[in-house]
Parts: C-alpha cells; structure tokens; sequence
C-alpha cells in the first residue's frame, strides 16, 4: 500500500508519517518511510538546490523548479518506491505528486494539469491508493515552522493560500482517493483519524 501525506508548510505532516509509521510496524508490517524531495541520495542532492537556491543565488525559474522536482520523484519511484511496493511493504510518503501541484501549479500559477501530466510521465503513473491532506489555514504555517526558512517557506502567505486552495481543490475532485483532515487538532487525534480510515478501507477490501 502506497500512502502519501500532504498539505502546506506547518501541518504535521512529518509527525503523522512517524506515528502511523509506528502502528503498522507494531502490527508486524514492513513500513518504507521516505520524502520528496530527498528519497535518494540523488533526491538530497536535489533538495538542497531546490529548497537551499542555486550556487550563485539566482531565482529558480517556475518550469525549472518544476522539472527538477520531477526529476528527484522519477528517480524515487525507480529507486525507492516501486521496489518496495512489488516486495509487500507499505510505503509512507512525506510528499509527492500533490505537493508538485499544489506548489507548482497553485503557488507558483502553472498549469496544474502540466504539472500533473510531466510527474505522472515520470512515475509511470504511479500515485498513491491514499492521500491524507493535513488541512492548516495558510495563516498559521509560519508560526509552527522551526528553523530557517528554506525557499517554499519563505515564499509569502498569498503563496501559501493558494497552494493550500490546490490542495482542497485536488480533494474536492478526487474523493476516493484523498482523505481531508483538520490539522489544527491535536497530532493524537489526527493520528487516531489516519487510523479510523485505514482500518475502515482494509474492511471494504
């Protein structure tokens, strides 16, 4: 099973991973926990240009940044994810084609439907059987982040609502597959929701 987690800077989407990571090992599951961009090591090389900047400190352009993080996700899915489909295991996803949408085609204005198209050449088609969007207003990402800002976060809060609005908008239109939940609740109750609906799709299967 392939399972992604989404949703804008802040929303927890790191500490659900690690806790639904837990549970399922706990049930004697082989569990894959990985990130776009980063799940290879030619996926770190990749992160740090696109969240760190160019050497030189130039802007990234949009199709570029688009292209590269298709670039780090063909690699995963070839390197990472696929393998550990075909072998039984669940595969926890902090990112994937969503956030490409969301931050490409919402944040940055490109075509959403390009952007989908060039990831989903990249994979194969490979997109996950769920997809738990963590739903934070735009307002409060900053104020959980840690840290230095990296070149997403540091992109504005009009960036931030418009990439949060893709993401609902992708929900919106596929249901089956996207699961909305509220990330300003506490990580043990979103946690116990994870749960709820994974258990509740293994019963209809």
């Amino acid at each position: 099973m392939f399972i992604s987690f989404e949703g804008i800077d802040g929303a927890g989407k790191t500490t659900q991973v690690a806790m639904l990571q837990q549970t399922l090992q706990d049930r004697g599951r082989e569990v894959v926990v990985t990130r776009e961009p980063g799940g290879t090591a030619l996926g770190v090389d990749l992160r740090k240009l696109l969240l760190g900047g160019a050497s030189d400190g130039a802007a990234i352009d949009a199709h570029a940044e688009a292209l590269l993080f298709a670039a780090d996700r063909a690699q995963h899915v070839a390197q990472l994810i696929r393998p550990a489909l075909d072998r039984g295991a669940v595969v926890l996803c902090d990112r994937y084609i969503d956030s490409s949408v969301a931050y490409q085609g919402g944040g940055r204005e490109l075509s959403a439907k390009e952007i989908r198209d060039l990831s989903m050449w990249a994979t194969g088609n490979m997109v996950p059987d769920v997809t738990f969007v963590l739903d934070l207003p735009a307002e409060q990402s900053h104020a959980r982040l840690t840290g230095p800002e990296d070149r997403m976060e540091s992109a504005g809060l009009a960036f931030a609502q418009r990439t949060r609005q893709a993401f609902l908008d992708m929900a919106a239109d596929e249901p089956e597959r996207f699961v909305v939940l509220d990330a300003t609740l506490p990580a043990d109750q979103v946690a116990q929701l994870v749960l709820e609906h994974l258990n509740s799709r293994a019963a209809r299967n």
